[in-house]
């Protein structure tokens, strides 16, 4: 196969928009679609090699397994060692245990579906996990263990039949991702039949570009170049992905591989000393970036941007070093422990040596006995309780009564997860108090009435559903209705990244939209006014002080380190600037019969607002659900202002 070194460019091009989007550097909010890109060559370059292997009648499934092996296993057996002592040093129990699982997975080929599994409402922080870019790699393999068998098997039906059977393939893969994205989104993003048109567009260019050779064309190959800057820069976290916005820089990669020959601009520029470097490096970088991010997050709790811009050169120096002495030996199949024999039996010990410490980490609960017993106390204060009758499925509420069976219902308490969290700590009391209420209650579902919200909702297709239950509790018997939600995230944007997994605190910044900020103040309003046009006693809670990172884990990591816990509290002004909008359309309202239920009071003193207890324990199970404790701290006072 011909070396073209664009094709090293354009690994650059993926790798470094990949790196300092997980850097957090808001310029490459749209950084993500480097993993596309990659998906793109591997297709591109693996079908090139199958076929003419196949053509030329020298085809091994062996030889090829043992070209794959060389590739990518001792790279990243090196970089998972590296990070096993930092893990040991510096992960609280929970972590070392979820690493532990990352470890077998990798060796597996399946960290994508411990992923994908691990994913959901109360996830870990992504951000903090070393291992969790391997999913793209887990994808890439899975495709290198199917894609030849298919190929051998469907040769015989004829070239141009096989071709026909992937675009088929692909365009199936293509339309599931479009279906993926608006009902499993989690599954969508980290599953292979999700991704398999991608790499599958790269197989399609191997079967054309083999036929018609690169043609060279500089409109169309800068056109190309100019759709993978476009997403990258244009992106962000809530476009949908993959999905029709994939088409954007998959089709960018395949105009550059067809059009991009060597004389054009396009290929001249990604054929420059400093493209080609980096794209030498491109694995090995792509393998240390995301620990290196991962352990500052561990150690340094926030780390600065110019922690992120210092790590991020590390990330390239580190991966120089990987590739000239552990890459390029490795591949080099004179190297003395690089014959066919000594590169399975290394892989075979690898595999085994992580898969036994990945085991032992998760059997043994990731060695509590490391740390002191106080870190233990934190986290069993901090697990998340089983928020009462919520749904965290998308489109769905859930409704369910509380109480003494039969008995009459005192209240409707209808919302989103913080109603469901509330909906615990109330169950606990009417086992005690002998009261019946009902619970309404779905994920990221703000209970207002003709709500379209036009932010970064995870769950924009439940307000439906609300808008109905709404209109149902209107026309019930039950005379007091309360309201809660994570109010700033329907009038600022949502504090997550990646709804599913990470924590980041927008606080009024640059998500924040004037029109959805009137909009949350009309829908406020009219929902109330709609509920007591219809009889209805209202109280709505006001909403928790929120955090931009996990309190428990960040408590536990203060107490490893010897640090102060006063630390991690707010100011009350920005918990009040957090929830301007919900305060000003509370008070503009002129109604009798509304109240709030003033949940600040209970954290917060003049100055701050805390999110542990003076026992030093969590008062949260996360960055804003409260935890048990927390609950605690004013479940009796609510009972009381909601029967009063």
């Amino acid at each position: 196969m011909k070396y073209r070194a664009e094709i090293d460019g354009l690994r650059a091009l993926a790798v470094v928009p990949v790196i300092l989007f997980h850097a957090g550097f808001e310029l490459f909010n749209g950084g993500f679609v480097g993993v596309d890109v990659f998906f793109v060559i591997s297709g591109y370059l693996i079908t090139t090699i199958l076929i003419n292997d196949i053509e030329n009648n020298r085809f091994s499934i062996v030889n090829f397994y043992e070209r794959r092996a060389r590739r990518i296993l001792p790279a990243l057996f090196f970089v998972i060692l590296v990070c096993i002592p930092f893990a040991w040093l510096w992960m609280l129990p929970s972590q070392i245990k979820d690493f532990s699982q990352s470890l077998v997975a990798v060796s597996l080929f399946t960290s994508n579906i411990l992923f994908w599994l691990e994913s959901g409402y109360f996830a870990a922080v992504a951000e903090e996990k070393p291992l969790i870019h391997t999913w793209s790699l887990a994808v890439e393999e899975q495709y290198y263990v199917l894609f030849p068998l298919f190929l051998i098997f469907a040769w015989r039906f004829g070239k141009n039949r096989v071709f026909g059977m992937i675009v088929v393939m692909a365009g199936i893969s293509f339309l599931l991702s479009e279906w993926g994205w608006r009902n499993e989104t989690t599954a969508n993003f980290y599953l292979s039949p999700t991704r398999a048109w991608e790499l599958l567009a790269g197989s399609i260019t191997a079967f054309v570009l083999q036929k018609k050779g690169v043609q060279k064309n500089n409109v169309l190959s800068l056109l190309g170049l100019v759709a993978i800057i476009f997403s990258i820069f244009v992106y962000d976290e809530t476009t949908p992905f993959p999905s029709v916005y994939a088409l954007v820089p998959v089709i960018g990669v395949v105009l550059l591989i067809f059009y991009a020959e060597k004389e054009t601009l396009a290929a001249r520029l990604l054929s420059t000393k400093i493209f080609v470097g980096i794209g030498l490096i491109s694995y090995s970088a792509y393998l240390w970036h995301q620990a290196l991010f991962a352990f500052a997050r561990i150690r340094l709790h926030e780390p600065s941007y110019i922690i992120f811009l210092v790590l991020s050169f590390l990330s390239l120096i580190l991966a120089y070093f990987s590739w000239r002495f552990i890459e390029k030996p490795f591949r080099n199949s004179t190297f003395k422990l690089g014959s066919k024999r000594y590169i399975f039996t290394l892989s075979a010990i690898g595999m085994f040596v992580l898969i036994s410490i990945g085991l032992v980490g998760h059997v043994k609960d990731g060695f509590p006995g490391r740390v002191p017993p106080i870190i233990k106390k934190i986290s069993d204060a901090g697990k998340p309780v089983k928020a009462t009758c919520l749904s965290t499925q998308f489109k769905k509420l859930n409704e369910c009564q509380i109480g003494k069976e039969g008995g009459h219902i005192s209240f409707i308490l209808i919302g989103d997860s913080h109603a469901g969290r509330y909906a615990y700590a109330l169950e606990k009391l009417s086992q005690k108090m002998d009261f019946s209420f009902r619970v309404i209650s779905g994920g990221w579902c703000a209970p207002l009435l003709n709500w379209n919200y036009t932010g970064n909702s995870p769950n924009p297709k439940c307000f439906s559903a609300m808008d109905a239950s709404l209109k149902k509790i209107a026309k019930s018997d039950i005379s007091r209705v309360v309201l809660s939600a994570e109010w700033g995230n329907y009038s600022q944007g949502y504090r997550y990244g990646d709804p599913f997994t990470n924590y980041v605190y927008v606080g009024g910044d640059d998500s924040k939209n004037d029109a959805d900020a009137s909009q949350f103040a009309k829908a406020l309003r009219d929902t109330i006014k709609f509920l007591k046009s219809h009889g209805k006693e209202v109280l709505v809670i006001e909403p928790v002080p929120e955090y931009a990172y996990s309190i428990p884990n960040s408590m536990a990591k203060f107490a490893l380190y010897e640090r102060s816990f006063n630390e991690l509290k707010i100011p009350l002004y920005s918990y009040k600037q957090r929830n301007k909008e919900f305060f000003d359309a509370f008070n503009q309202l002129e109604l009798a019969g509304v109240e709030r239920f003033n949940v600040a009071s209970f954290f917060c003193d003049e100055k701050f607002c805390s999110p542990f207890s003076e026992q030093g324990l969590p008062l949260y199970s996360d960055g804003n659900h409260l935890s048990k404790s927390g609950l605690q701290v004013l479940q009796e006072a609510l009972i009381k202002e909601i029967m009063k």
